[in-house]
């Protein structure tokens, strides 16, 4: 929690390892015991978000439902994930400042995310058994559909704040937007 909260807030170029190990209440030459580098810290914290994201989705246990609520549930909870933690915005986006460079080498990332891609091409083909969704719908390009949405709002909400709408941050305009990309995900699969 310690690397996390330091990436969150400044990044892999800001943070240190001093302080990480400060919060950590451990000592520096402890942290490069275990982690090797700050670099392999920064994975490890990569790796951990998105363990804890996929479990998280697990948990939610959407084969027991319906296909269209099912789809909902995910589209919800990846758009409340993302507001209650910005910590997975902020890191990924300083990930992607740096092309990707750290999860290259990652084993752990592509096993961790393959099964929500597996979960969401059930759920399209029960969806489409029961008449309920169409056919042909990619499951990983409906995932980047759905992340995306909720990911960009997160990511820019400041900008857009200021571009656009001084409320789009308030309870009001984040509950607005939930409700849209809900609706608008839907729609996309429904026939």
């Amino acid at each position: 929690m310690a690397a996390r909260a330091a990436f969150a807030e400044g990044g892999l170029e800001g943070a240190r390892v001093d302080d990480i190990a400060r919060r950590a209440g451990a000592n520096k030459q402890l942290v490069y015991h275990y982690f090797g580098s700050k670099d392999d810290l920064y994975v490890a914290v990569l790796e951990d978000i998105y363990r804890e994201i996929r479990d998280r989705e697990a948990a939610l246990a959407l084969d027991a439902f319906p296909p269209e609520e099912a789809m909902r549930k995910l589209v919800e909870f990846s758009f409340d994930y993302l507001e209650q933690n910005p910590d997975f915005v902020r890191i990924l986006a300083d990930e992607n400042t740096h092309g990707g460079r750290h999860l290259r080498d990652s084993k752990v990332v592509p096993e961790v995310n393959r099964p929500i891609i597996n979960l969401i091409r059930k759920t399209l083909a029960r969806g489409v058994k029961d008449g309920v969704f169409r056919r042909g719908l990619d499951p990983l390009q409906v995932y980047l559909s759905i992340a995306g949405m909720s990911f960009f709002f997160f990511a820019n909400l400041h900008t857009l704040s200021r571009a656009f709408d001084p409320q789009l941050g308030s309870a009001e305009g984040v509950a607005k937007r939930r409700a849209h990309i809900v609706d608008f995900a839907l729609n996309a699969m429904r026939r």
